[in-house]
């Protein structure tokens, strides 16, 4: 394979790896949750706002990246292409698997993104659930 595809799909699979690691993260921190405190809940809740407001103009930024890499990747022309393979046009070919590559890259910068914000998400259900539990027992005294 070539240097640069060598290159791709190795931050690829860090990429991928960083995806994973925030999976398993999330999914302990989801069946570890009946077993906290209300206390380290709010905590835990605390530190995930704190993550994702520090991130959420660089979040957005790469939405928006996103949202115009899919709109720009949707207006080039399969005929396009296959006149530039046909025509071996070489640095336009180059210039669409940059694009390509960059456009995979964010998304799965956004993927990591989106983990967090459902790892924000169910912290934020548990400790809602524990309030109306908590509320379900003065109740009932």
């Amino acid at each position: 394979m070539s240097t640069a595809i060598d290159n791709f799909t190795k931050n690829l699979h860090d990429n991928l790896e960083s995806v994973e690691e925030r999976v398993k993260s999330l999914r302990e921190s989801i069946q570890s949750a009946p077993k906290k405190t209300q206390i380290e809940i709010e905590s835990q809740l605390d530190e995930a706002k704190a993550k994702l407001d520090a991130k959420k103009q660089e979040f957005d930024e790469y939405r928006a990246k996103l949202k115009a890499q899919f709109e720009e990747k949707e207006s080039e022309v399969e005929s396009h292409v296959e006149e530039w393979k046909t025509g071996r046009k070489v640095k336009k070919l180059e210039h669409r698997a940059d694009k390509a590559e960059k456009h995979a890259a964010t998304a799965t910068f956004l993927a990591i993104a989106t983990l967090e914000e459902a790892e924000k998400a169910t912290l934020e259900a548990i400790a809602a659930r524990l309030d109306a539990e908590a509320a379900a027992v003065t109740t009932k005294k």
